[in-house]
């Protein structure tokens, strides 16, 4: 059972996580309880524009304006997350159509609604294909496995412009032993 929830939080791969889906990847939890975990890989961009993808939302997407991979389960439905621009609502009743706070300011967009109404009450959009779930207690045991550096996450990160320095960025913010985390080679094997 899930005691307390890591929605919101970010995941920061270890080096020595075995899974090439989620090598030195940061995913942000958008759910997290007693059934399992939802997020998305905030690293991974695909190289495919959203405007070829989904036309509609292809002018209103934070740069780099390509679809992310969000992760491995799901890979052929897209998801977009909006932070709002106006910050965090008072209530559910403040929030735009369209739009399902998931926390803070940060939510999720349904992408059959019209862009050009709904972008005027956000600040950032970024479109992921697919994303990563774990089932009740798997992300859990992932983590006594130390497989996961758990550690909060800032407004921006979802949205950052340089994805690929994203996972060094993140460790190197926490200070301390993490910090160092962040010099750890590619491949130990060529150190």
């Amino acid at each position: 059972m899930t005691e307390l929830s890591l929605t919101g939080r970010l995941l920061v791969a270890s080096p020595l996580l075995g899974d090439p889906n989620f090598e030195r990847s940061v995913v942000l939890l958008v759910d997290h309880d007693e059934d399992g975990a939802l997020g998305v890989v905030l690293n991974r961009p695909t190289g495919l524009e959203v405007g070829v993808v989904i036309p509609a939302w292809g002018d209103y997407t934070t740069g780099p304006a390509m679809v992310f991979k969000g992760g491995p389960v799901g890979e052929d439905s897209a998801l977009a997350l909006g932070a709002l621009a106006g910050g965090v609502p008072a209530d559910d009743d403040e929030e735009p159509d369209g739009f399902r706070r998931v926390f803070g300011s940060l939510g999720l967009i349904d992408l059959d609604a019209e862009p050009a109404i709904l972008a005027g009450e956000l600040r950032a959009v970024r479109v992921f294909a697919g994303y990563a779930g774990w089932g009740p207690g798997q992300l859990e045991d992932e983590l006594a496995e130390d497989a996961w550096f758990v550690v909060e996450s800032l407004p921006g990160d979802p949205f950052v412009e340089t994805p690929d320095r994203l996972w060094r960025d993140v460790l190197r913010r926490q200070g301390g032993e993490l910090a160092m985390v962040a010099t750890f080679p590619e491949d130990p094997s060529l150190n």
